[in-house]
């Protein structure tokens, strides 16, 4: 699936620190937790609290904040729809990476099972 130059340049030009808020409310208001949603972020970027925090505060991109990631090797393995797209069929890196954290968050949200959203087995 195609998206469109004007897509992408819009999601590369998302500040995390914008839609971070977002990610909190929506698993909170499921029950789930910030530390959890933590997890999730880490284990998809390599971004431990600290560096996240400083992440934000700078209000980086998406673009700068998936640059600055080491993304994780098992990243490949999220796959579905979201927002619309099927994930493992988007062809730009970065819209594609955003979406493996929208799907994440979603999962958690769902009340998905960690190890499940952690791509563990």
């Amino acid at each position: 699936m195609t998206t469109t130059p004007e897509h992408d340049a819009r999601v590369a030009n998302l500040t995390f620190a914008s839609i971070y808020p977002h990610y909190v409310a929506k698993v909170e208001k499921k029950g789930r937790t910030k530390d959890e949603l933590h997890q999730v972020i880490e284990w998809l970027t390599g971004f431990d609290e600290q560096k996240l925090q400083e992440l934000i505060d700078e209000k980086v991109t998406f673009e700068t904040f998936f640059s600055k990631a080491t993304l994780n090797p098992n990243a490949h393995l999220i796959k579905g729809v979201i927002c619309g797209y099927r994930i493992e069929e988007i062809e730009t890196p970065l819209t594609r990476q955003a979406r493996y954290m929208d799907k994440l968050v979603d999962e958690l949200a769902k009340g998905k099972k960690m190890e499940k959203i952690l791509r563990a087995g």
